[in-house]
């Protein structure tokens, strides 16, 4: 029962998590209510970059300088990813097709505004509470839906390759954040 439990509430969590991302939703292993193509994969890619990118740009205005550090990180690596995104797109004569009602459009501008909103050690909390869930989300989308997903080699391969950056993220961000306490 216990493991049944577990299970539902593994495939509510991912059923969220696709929703939040715009991505389609799994009826069950293996099944998918609609097909998630390759230009839509490079859109997904490159906002989530675009977006931390974002994000990491306002720890400018972290109390911690840990925390200004971190931010400074995640601008850096993920305007790289989101580059090598865009060049192998290009390369390949790909153009990005966001998903339609892309929800994670909609849930970054509520979390800039949200932390544009905070100042001191209310906002270096927030934002490092932002930067693991955000990464926990797009390691799980990764993971469990992206990659299965990938039709091209080189579109996977580079996915696959930034992809421990995103947990190497994510520990950071923990890491800070139980530093915090």
């Amino acid at each position: 029962m216990i493991l049944q439990n577990r299970s539902v509430l593994r495939y509510g969590a991912i059923t969220a998590l696709a929703l939040v991302f715009g991505l389609p939703v799994t009826a069950a292993r293996g099944q998918t209510l609609s097909k998630l193509d390759d230009p839509t994969i490079v859109a997904i890619f490159d906002a989530a970059n675009t977006y931390d990118v974002e994000t990491g740009s306002l720890a400018a205005r972290a109390r911690s300088k840990d925390v200004r550090e971190f931010g400074a990180m995640l601008v850096r690596d993920h305007r790289n990813a989101r580059q090598q995104g865009r060049d192998l797109a290009k390369s390949l004569r790909v153009i990005p097709t966001p998903p339609k009602n892309f929800a994670l459009a909609k849930a970054h501008v509520a979390a800039m505004h949200s932390l544009r909103g905070l100042k001191g050690r209310a906002f270096d909390r927030a934002f490092l509470k932002h930067e693991v869930d955000f990464h926990n989300a797009v390691i799980d989308a990764v993971t469990h839906t992206l990659l299965p997903a990938i039709q091209n080699a080189q579109l996977k391969d580079l996915v696959t390759k930034v992809a421990p950056a995103f947990v190497a993220h994510r520990d950071r961000a923990q890491n800070l954040l139980d530093q915090q306490k």
